[in-house]
């Protein structure tokens, strides 16, 4: 590795990932039932994560989370996920929570990988539909997957571009550009995703702003809609677009085809 790819790798774990190892609450503190899951990524790492199981035959909601924290500051939002019908099986990078090992740009998408491997083991054989959920730094995991995986519908909230992309809009410093466009890039993967894809982005998000949203929302093959959350910013989402929010993600999830045949991967 050269110096100069190494000085990248290091300004983006410090700029990018925000692991919080301690939680905050626990699905008991919200009456949830579920199970503690833990498993093994390809490059024998242990991960931790909880399965939410919202009713027999429910569809599968796979929640790469973002940037910060960790998934038991998720859990309101997975309560009213669950209000709505769809179980739900979130869990923490590498250095997040109590998942092993230290975060690093190929850990997580080594760490997507094996969510993804999880999550399609508790779909009963491809029999329950299984959708990929991203959220701000997630949803560059969630294009990761659903570019290379099988999956029978994907939902992008506030997601950005590509690196380079969010480096010109928060970094104070000039940055190096030769291949920072390449850096946890959804952009150039998103052509490949076969299933149909729902974004949401708040129309007052100064962390990824809206018009990242849309050019990677261009980028998107058809089936795709995008939605804007009037005034909504990044981290409020789905408290600002309250009961209508929930209902247009249950219903994009309800109206997808039956659950797809996996496929074999494709290199990326």
């Amino acid at each position: 590795m050269s110096f100069a790819s190494d000085a990248l790798d290091r300004l983006i774990e410090s700029q990018i990932f925000f692991p919080d190892p301690h939680f905050v609450y626990g699905p008991a503190d919200f009456g949830l039932d579920f199970e503690d899951v833990w498993f093994e990524t390809a490059d024998g790492v242990r991960l931790h994560g909880w399965y939410f199981p919202a009713g027999k035959q429910r569809p599968l909601l796979l929640f790469c989370h973002g940037n910060a924290g960790n998934i038991s500051h998720r859990l309101d939002n997975i309560q009213r996920l669950l209000e709505k019908g769809i179980s739900v099986f979130i869990f923490d990078y590498r250095g997040y929570g109590r998942s092993e090992g230290k975060i690093t740009e190929q850990g997580f998408y080594a760490d997507a990988d094996a969510a993804y491997d999880y999550a399609r083991e508790r779909t009963d054989a491809g029999e329950v539909k299984l959708v990929i959920f991203g959220r701000s730094l997630g949803g560059i995991a969630a294009v990761h997957l659903a570019s290379t995986r099988a999956c029978d519908g994907v939902i992008l909230e506030s997601t950005f571009t590509n690196v380079k992309a969010m480096a010109r809009e928060h970094f104070l410093v000039p940055v190096p550009g030769m291949g920072l466009e390449k850096r946890l890039d959804a952009l150039s993967k998103i052509g490949r995703v076969k299933a149909p894809i729902l974004f949401f982005h708040g129309d007052r998000d100064d962390i990824v702003p809206i018009r990242l949203g849309r050019e990677l929302f261009d980028a998107a093959p058809p089936t795709k809609e995008f939605v804007t959350l009037v005034d909504a910013g990044h981290n409020d989402t789905y408290l600002l677009g309250g009961p209508a929010y929930f209902d247009r993600f249950a219903r994009f999830i309800e109206d997808l085809p039956s659950p797809a045949e996996p496929r074999p991967d494709v290199d990326v």
